[in-house]
């Protein structure tokens, strides 16, 4: 697979690059001898001179073009020149206007139509309508909107202009539109239809004709689909003209809760925040065999509180971390695996976690605090589960230590740990009883305060420039989808499909919790094979949450199990958008990264039945008092540890087949969280753990092996297998030994 702005590495004549873009010789040379030797490499970044110049690195990745390529299903062009300025003031201008939002409120029927015919201005812009050719690729044309795209980008200007002219009487009108209504709002459907083929690919726009059609020939469908026929004035007026449409929920959520948090994330990385915390993962871990993986980890669940994009979060770590796991001896795909699920983590990650848990604050009316607390226990069992997996995996691969000078952890905490206070800032407005639009505003100004700790993290009006143009277009692989879910939540309350299709779940299940729940995964699962995981959780909401609600659970614990199985989309064919990120760094085998990335995540996605199958089950989203939460806390971590043992095939040593098979009946057990079942699924781990170490000791030789992998060699040792340690730096890192430059810093949107 080519990988995506991967930069070609140079030949031995063109080593002799401008000395204004390297080191001095001496400095170079010193370098590249303790690569060649393995010697140890400063990976610290933050204490670095600002003035220093970056290192030219072969094996440097373009992060912006991998994010473009996978934040959606179609890559977005890498606008040059005059359209990158207009994109660049237009970008500025809608994140300007909902800051502005924020502080002057106005009718949503004027601010949605506005913010959405300006979001698909820049959408046909930035995303192309048709792959670019080879022969342009080949001869290096700039890869520049083209007639068609800048007259779709002028004409998505004229329904947000003409519903604001009289958005009072257009919206009152929805019973019985005019001609020029049904006009507007047929043009309206047909470009957030083409935007949304754009950004996520045929399926999703398909999906939504196929819902509308279901609508207009709603008599001719087999029972027990079947509903009346909407002509298409009623369906333009219920979906254009009405809140439950295109400009319902979903739309609203992304132009107050997603761009808000987007340029959030764009200022805390301008900051200088995301090479604290990779330094600081860098230094928490130190010279073990399972160091690198654990490093991924932490860094990938210290993205994801400001990212909140899997894919992002997955090559900001790739760039920097891939070739520390490689040097520790990782294959393509299991340090693509890990990478990916490490990445994935962002998408519910407190304190931004996706798109997704901003719906749910919408649909359920609670604050977005409640939703933040129902996440955290969830966030530390999928962390664990991959913390797990990287220790068995560390021993499988006979992984050995990559020798890293880095800070003391104390010391960098110390120094930069400020950058944690616009995070706990957000928080804490929340509990003060801010709106979240105010409690991110405010912190996003003192992460731009912060900065100024810093010399080289200053945000200098350009840097403010670019976070607010990159706030908004990264937004635009998720308005023209919020959109056109709107549309599918649109039919479905206005045919009454939703409560048809709980009730059949309910009647195929025979009203049996446990059913209801395998099967409503099970279709969770499967739609997110066709649609991204925001679309996946929305259809699934109106569908799944009834069904489940009927057979006793909880609305919160459902649209929490919903959430966390529509997240399954990231790892699941063919939307696995992150691991097919992570496959294009390490150059390994894109599904085969897919299905490790399964593999690291299975065990937490498993714990969202214990929402639903038990009323203790609760406690992990902090509901039912302090006992209830104790229990559901300690018997998940068993539960998740249990499952690790069965997905990785290691305890003490390599588990085989008997003990795996036990450890998957605890694992069962304990998710039911009732007393008897704790106690078999306590039984059961026991159980399982004496066979393991009855087979150990009978084949002690054939196992003396995997017992000398538990042992870490040190630096400078030889590696188990006669492998030698050696050092490593990230390349093109904020964490090497090459800081970021000045002008250009990362962002995670």
């Amino acid at each position: 697979m080519k990988l995506p702005g991967r930069t070609r590495t140079l030949p031995a004549e063109d080593e002799q690059a401008p000395a204004e873009h390297r080191h001095d010789s001496v400095h170079k040379a010193a370098h590249h001898a303790a690569h060649r030797q393995g010697g140890i490499v400063d990976v610290a970044t933050l204490d670095k001179r600002p003035d220093a110049e970056p290192l030219d690195d072969p094996d440097r990745i373009d992060e912006e073009a991998l994010i473009a390529e996978f934040e959606a299903e179609k890559p977005a062009r890498h606008l040059t020149g005059w359209p990158s300025w207009v994109t660049s003031v237009v970008g500025v201008g809608l994140s300007v206007f909902a800051l502005y939002w924020v502080f002057n409120p106005m009718p949503r029927q004027v601010y949605l139509p506005l913010f959405l015919s300006v979001g698909l201005f820049l959408t046909f812009l930035t995303y192309r309508g048709w792959p670019r050719s080879e022969k342009a690729r080949k001869a290096g044309r700039p890869d520049r909107p083209n007639v068609l795209d800048w007259l779709l980008a002028l004409v998505s200007l004229m329904p947000g202009v003409y519903m604001v002219a009289d958005w009072q009487g257009f919206f009152r009108r929805a019973i019985l539109p005019t001609d020029t209504d049904l006009l507007i709002g047929t043009l309206l459907i047909l470009l957030c239809l083409e935007a949304a083929r754009r950004t996520v690919g045929v399926l999703v726009p398909i999906v939504v004709l196929l819902f509308i059609a279901s609508a207009y020939w709603g008599s001719f469908l087999p029972s027990p689909f079947t509903t009346a026929n909407f002509g298409w004035p009623r369906l333009v007026g219920h979906n254009v003209m009405g809140t439950q449409g295109i400009f319902g929920t979903p739309l609203e959520v992304a132009a107050t809760y997603i761009i808000l948090f987007t340029i959030y994330g764009a200022v805390l990385a301008a900051s200088g925040a995301t090479r604290f915390f990779i330094d600081l993962s860098f230094a928490a871990f130190g010279q073990s065999p399972a160091g690198p993986g654990r490093t991924v980890t932490l860094s990938g669940f210290l993205l994801g509180t400001v990212s909140g994009s899997g894919v992002a979060t997955t090559v900001t770590l790739g760039g920097i971390s891939w070739p520390l796991l490689k040097r520790a001896g990782y294959p393509a795909e299991a340090g693509g695996g890990v990478l990916a699920a490490a990445g994935i983590g962002a998408i519910m990650s407190p304190p931004t976690l996706g798109a997704a848990a901003f719906i749910i604050a919408e649909l359920l009316q609670v604050s977005y605090l409640e939703v933040l607390i129902w996440a955290t226990i969830p966030t530390i069992l999928y962390y664990l589960g991959i913390i797990l997996a990287i220790e068995m995996d560390a021993r499988r691969h006979k992984t050995h230590t990559v020798a890293i000078e880095t800070r003391s952890p104390w010391k960098l905490l110390l120094r930069f740990g400020y950058h944690f206070s616009s995070l706990a800032a957000i928080v804490f407005f929340l509990v003060l009883g801010y709106t979240p639009f105010r409690a991110v505003v405010y912190a996003t100004v003192l992460a731009f305060l912060l900065s100024f700790l810093e010399r080289r993290s200053w945000i200098t009006p350009r840097r403010m420039w670019s976070a607010l143009a990159q706030g908004a277009t990264g937004a635009l692989s998720v308005i023209p989808v919020m959109a056109v879910a709107g549309i599918i939540v649109g039919v479905m309350t206005l045919t009454g499909l939703a409560l048809r299709l709980a009730g059949i779940i309910v009647d195929f299940s025979n009203g049996n919790v446990v059913l209801t729940a395998l099967f409503s995964a099970a279709v969770v699962v499967l739609l997110g094979l066709a649609v991204p995981v925001t679309a996946s959780f929305i259809i699934s909401f109106v569908v799944i949450s009834p069904a489940l609600q009927q057979v006793g659970v909880e609305p919160f614990a459902a649209a929490m199990f919903i959430f966390y199985y529509a997240v399954l989309s990231e790892v699941s064919p063919p939307t696995a958008l992150s691991p097919f990120a992570a496959a294009a760094i390490t150059g390994g085998k894109p599904v085969k990264t897919m299905w490790l990335t399964w593999k690291y995540t299975l065990p937490a996605f498993l714990v969202p039945f214990i929402f639903v199958l038990s009323p203790r089950g609760v406690g992990l989203l902090f509901e039912g008092g302090a006992e209830t939460v104790a229990i559901a806390f300690v018997t998940s971590v068993f539960a998740v540890a249990s499952l690790a043992v069965v997905t990785g095939a290691w305890l003490f040593g390599p588990a085989r087949v008997p003990e795996r098979l036990l450890f998957l009946v605890a694992a069962i057990a304990l998710l039911v969280m009732t007393p008897v079942f704790i106690a078999v699924g306590a039984a059961f781990m026991v159980a399982g753990v004496l066979v393991h170490l009855v087979t150990r000791r009978r084949n002690r030789a054939e196992d003396a092996g995997g017992g000398d992998r538990d042992a870490a060699p040190t630096a400078g040792q030889d590696a188990p297998g006669g492998a030698p340690t050696v050092a490593s730096r990230p390349a093109s890192s904020p964490v090497g030994s090459t800081p970021a430059p000045v002008d250009r810093p990362r962002t995670e949107r």
